[in-house]
């Protein structure tokens, strides 16, 4: 530090002036007056005003040396130990001041201060980071955004949807006009609107295919919106449940009003004898039988596909010989075949077909739901095929069945739905007698992918349907 510059160096520096404006004066008077009037030694008194002055001098740059000491440096430990902690390091102190004066006093109530901002910075980090883990665990997304729309901060699961939605193309070119802006299209109309409104706002947003819970409220700073949080969850599931809940209900109360209406219309009729021979009495009794059948058809597929969906399958693993589970089904199904002059073939390869930790039973069920599909979509005269076969693929090597026929088909829209539960490809369809539930092929996927196979469909209009179950024989 230059001395001219410090506080000690400008108080020198004024005193030095003035003692010299003082000794100036009393020489320009008391030297003149001392000539004037012919004093003897006017030398001695001169040379007195000259020690004088140094002497002076002298004392007042000792005075300011004494006051550098005792000012300045602990002035200069302040200073640095401040901008120690301007820095960054809070643990710094003022150290080697061990004066009892206001400078004593000053350096006790900075390391004072010094403590009480250390000890309030690492709360103030301690529950900045107890926050961050907060968030961090959080499975919701939690996105703030500034006055400006720009995003402060996010979660990983927040940065996660800003990522997804960044790299969709929207209809809006908000962000080219305003590059800085970086609020998502779907939440735009509700950061604007929270901002004016200076309240929470919520409300579900659809983006593609996947539904977000969003709630939004304002950040304030004083008196001022800063601008806001929002947090957003992914209700897609919980929707399209809500959703299978609503069409389970209209579909199931749909599929029993039918023979309800049968089995009481039928019994009033035989209660109040409207019928007039044993033959139609016999056919009354005929058709409430067959309903109740197929109402306990539903039931009993309802609770197997219930058992199924909640993990409950029961399952009698072993090992098995596909090829006699084969036999057995075309065995029983060639009967009926005749009956409905329909040509089932099979065409199984003469090498074993051997799966393990599988039931036989159950693939029977889904080779039995199968084939009773393709004889009611098939006309007479056509052909049903079943079929098996191996194939080596580079993940390892698989068993294949296929159920094929030649019926009416499948529309293509309708597809990626058919093992959806009371699906009906064909709306115009009149349920028979005899028909089934509209549950099996929500039973067959969830016996093939319990047995860690896949299940396929490829169907056209008009030229037949064959769906395809892949088992793992060996995996690489």
């Amino acid at each position: 530090m230059v001395l001219w510059k410090s506080v000690v160096g400008k108080l020198w520096m004024t005193i030095i002036g003035l003692v010299a404006l003082i000794i100036s004066i009393l020489g320009l008077f008391l030297l003149n007056y001392i000539d004037v009037y012919h004093f003897r030694n006017s030398y001695d008194i001169k040379r007195l005003f000259i020690y004088t002055g140094i002497v002076g001098f002298s004392l007042t740059t000792i005075f300011a040396l004494f006051l550098f000491y005792k000012i300045t440096q602990p002035l200069r430990l302040l200073k640095k130990a401040a901008d120690t902690i301007r820095k960054g390091d809070y643990n710094a102190r003022v150290q080697n001041i061990r004066s009892s004066d206001e400078i004593g006093e000053l350096a006790q109530t900075f390391n004072h201060m010094a403590q009480e901002m250390q000890e309030t910075i690492q709360e103030v980090n301690h529950e900045k980071e107890h926050l961050s883990s907060i968030l961090r665990s959080m499975t919701d997304a939690v996105i703030t955004f500034d006055a400006d729309g720009k995003v402060l901060s996010a979660n990983p699961p927040g940065e996660g949807v800003l990522n997804d939605w960044n790299d969709i193309s929207w209809l809006e070119s908000r962000e080219e006009a305003n590059p800085s802006f970086q609020v998502p299209e779907p939440l735009y109309a509700l950061f604007q609107t929270v901002l004016e409104s200076r309240s929470d706002l919520s409300t579900k947003v659809h983006v593609q295919q996947g539904v977000y819970s969003v709630v939004m409220a304002p950040l304030y700073s004083s008196d001022t919106v800063r601008g806001a949080v929002a947090v957003l969850r992914n209700v897609t599931e919980e929707v399209k449940l809500e959703k299978l809940r609503k069409d389970f209900v209209a579909n199931v109360s749909h599929e029993i009003r039918t023979p309800l209406s049968m089995l009481q219309g039928y019994s009033e009729a035989l209660l109040d004898d409207i019928v007039s021979s044993p033959e139609e009495r016999r056919e009354l009794v005929q058709v409430i039988h067959d309903e109740s059948l197929r109402m306990g058809r539903l039931v009993k597929d309802l609770l197997d596909l219930a058992r199924m969906e909640a993990g409950h399958m029961g399952m009698k693993q072993d090992h098995i010989q596909l090829e006699q589970l084969l036999q057995r089904v075309y065995r029983k199904f060639s009967v009926l075949a005749k009956e409905r002059d329909l040509q089932l073939t099979m065409d199984i390869p003469e090498e074993p077909m051997d799966l393990k930790d599988a039931d036989e039973d159950r693939l029977e069920q889904v080779l039995t739901n199968l084939l009773d599909n393709a004889f009611r979509h098939t006309g007479p005269g056509l052909e049903v095929r079943l079929s098996a076969e191996h194939v080596q693929t580079e993940k390892g090597k698989f068993l294949v069945l296929k159920v094929a026929d030649k019926g009416q088909g499948i529309p293509s829209e309708d597809i990626p739905f058919i093992f959806e539960r009371f699906y009906k490809a064909d709306k115009a369809r009149k349920r028979e007698t005899n028909g089934g539930t509209g549950l099996g092929l929500a039973i067959v996927k969830n016996i093939v992918e319990a047995h860690h196979a896949t299940i396929s469909v490829h169907s056209m209009l008009g030229q037949g349907t064959t769906f395809t179950l892949t088992f793992p024989v060996e995996m690489n």
